[in-house]
């Protein structure tokens, strides 16, 4: 706890309220050790900090056809759903993880490449703060705080429109299925479904997710006809 805690002191709140969903106060007073952490913040915490410490050392070079490729899907995402009032960044997570995972099943291809960490809450994309970091520096998209039920939330809002030329009508269409089955879901159904895709229950804990792993997907998410092939 005591590690945690001095991670806790040297984390922006703004970071930590996107993290807990908490008000700044009470951000304040978890920093300043008025409040103790429940076991689920504590979790969350890890999680988060793990995350951060594997994207900085695992991954820090993001090919720039990857990286164009995810800012025009989130901006695409951000545009058919991101007004509803569930698709906060947990959400955002799952629906990036079954966009490149059905894709890859359907077609043995990469849509946008990302790298999946194993976290507790689900699939997690080691590249996204790296990402949005730019498009936030580029002025493509604004983050915002805001309330849902009693929780804080981050909101990502665009800036600009999509560049769609850069993806093409088959991408389009896995895309729209995705979000079409998915975006109204809560991020905990989203967390509870990700939890039984294969390739999620076979990686390591805070290991990346493997590809090739979706094609022994149970028939509940696999959106392959493998008897027509």
């Amino acid at each position: 706890m005591m590690k945690i805690q001095q991670k806790i002191q040297n984390t922006p709140q703004k970071e930590l309220m996107a993290v807990l969903g908490l008000s700044r106060p009470l951000i304040s007073d978890i920093q300043n050790g008025r409040r103790e952490l429940t076991p689920e913040q504590e979790e969350k915490l890890t999680d988060y900090f793990t995350f951060v410490i594997d994207e900085s050392s695992i991954r820090v070079n993001i090919p720039q056809k990857n990286s164009q490729k995810f800012k025009q899907v989130f901006l695409y995402i951000l545009h058919q759903v991101g007004a509803k009032p569930n698709v906060g960044q947990t959400v955002l997570y799952k629906l990036l993880y079954f966009i490149d995972f059905d894709y890859y099943e359907l077609y043995e291809a990469q849509l946008m490449g990302l790298t999946y960490i194993k976290n507790n809450y689900g699939p997690t994309p080691r590249e996204f703060k790296t990402i949005i970091d730019e498009m936030v520096k580029q002025e493509s998209i604004d983050i915002v705080q805001t309330k849902h039920f009693s929780h804080t939330q981050t909101k990502y809002l665009p800036v600009i429109k999509p560049d769609l030329s850069l993806l093409s009508a088959q991408e389009l269409t896995v895309i729209d299925h995705v979000l079409a089955r998915l975006s109204d879901y809560s991020a905990t159904q989203l967390s509870n479904l990700s939890h039984t895709d294969t390739p999620w229950c076979l990686a390591k804990k805070k290991g990346n997710l493997e590809y090739e792993h979706v094609f022994y997907r149970n028939d509940q998410l696999s959106v392959r006809d493998y008897e027509t092939l």
